[in-house]
């Protein structure tokens, strides 16, 4: 191989000034893992390379299932279940066109003046956002994120109410404060987001204080809408929040396989693909 060349999954080059091909991925898939979440101009900065060069070089790790590739950077792959649980800056930067799609439909559920549950999450923190143009809202959160974006949000006056609690790595407040306070109110409908989605676990969370937080919040409400998208089907959590069967609507992306669409069509109230 000539100087400077590098072979991954069968692609060859000759590679820019800077850090060897190889070596820079290492250096990349590093970063990713012990940090979450990495920007493509930090990448480059740091390796003396083009944004251009670390845009070729995080789609080839992306092939090869080493990080996931997202706007801007590249975050660390979900673990597939059980109680891992990554942060919510790793998980924020991750689908975001999908989140987006569904918090536009999600939002068109909400009826001026109601009294709204938000559960924590990244598809419910996009939610928020257009949440602020919904007049007369009472929106009820254990999000701190999400409670951020309602509070500092231009646009009709609204009241946002944070439930006390441990913080978690998703930006979750939960415990049993947190589901004292959800216990003593009665909202008009609740959105939940989930870490996983399964025929046999139902909606599921890699934390357990966390499921019994967000139990309480689908209980304080008559109307559940679960928003996730279509990668969190088939991942299971090592706690179940609600069956299938308990959400009245779920709005996911039209990423799901036919498989999936079969099953949750049949225990849903209602699908949505966005």
């Amino acid at each position: 191989m000539a100087a400077g060349g590098d072979e991954i999954g069968g692609e060859k080059r000759q590679d820019p000034p800077g850090v060897l091909a190889r070596r820079r991925r290492e250096l990349i898939v590093g970063r990713v893992r012990a940090e979450g979440w990495v920007r493509v101009s930090d990448l480059a900065a740091s390796l003396g390379v083009s944004e251009m060069t670390v845009r070729r070089d995080l789609d080839a790790l992306a092939r090869h299932r080493l990080l996931d590739k997202v706007h801007g950077g590249a975050t660390a792959l979900d673990p597939p279940s059980g109680t891992d649980e990554p942060p919510f800056s790793t998980k924020s930067g991750r689908r975001l066109a999908e989140k987006d799609r569904i918090a536009l439909a999600a939002a068109g559920l909400v009826e001026p003046g109601s009294v709204v549950g938000l559960s924590a999450g990244t598809t419910t923190c996009q939610l928020a956002r257009r949440l602020v143009d919904v007049p007369g809202l009472t929106v009820v959160t254990n999000s701190l994120a999400a409670a951020e974006v309602l509070d500092g949000g231009t646009g009709p006056a609204r009241t946002v109410i944070l439930t006390g609690g441990i913080r978690t790595p998703s930006e979750a407040l939960v415990g049993p404060v947190a589901v004292a306070a959800l216990r003593s109110l009665n909202l008009d409908v609740v959105f939940l987001g989930v870490h996983g989605m399964s025929a046999a676990a139902g909606f599921t969370t890699p934390n357990l204080m966390e499921s019994e937080t967000d139990r309480a919040l689908v209980e304080a409400g008559p109307r559940l809408v679960v928003v996730a998208d279509s990668s969190k089907w088939g991942v299971t959590g090592i706690s179940t929040i609600a069956a299938l069967s308990e959400a009245d609507v779920l709005v996911t992306d039209a990423g799901l396989d036919d498989e999936a669409r079969a099953v949750l069509s049949g225990e849903v109230g209602e699908l949505r693909l966005v």
